[in-house]
């Protein structure tokens, strides 16, 4: 991060920009925050049904990191 200019040499209007550009960082910031929560709440529901079906025995060692991998980047298919 950046420090902060100082800020008395700044114009109105200069100053008016970077408070836009910082408040488009906290947007863009808060949208990724919000993602990475949606997928370890499917990553906890997955962990959750996995340790259902297997009576609550440890599922760890079947879990296929890569495939999961793939699965949260985009360059795999979910399980049909």
């Amino acid at each position: 991060m950046e420090p902060l200019p100082d800020l008395g040499s700044l114009s109105d209007g200069e100053l008016k920009n970077l408070i836009d550009d910082l408040e488009a960082q906290e947007r863009e910031v808060s949208y990724q925050r919000r993602l990475l929560h949606g997928k370890i709440d499917i990553l906890r529901a997955e962990l959750v049904a996995r340790l259902q079906r297997s009576g609550g025995q440890s599922v760890l060692e079947q879990v296929d990191i890569d495939r999961l991998t793939a699965i949260l980047t985009g360059k795999g298919s979910p399980p049909s």
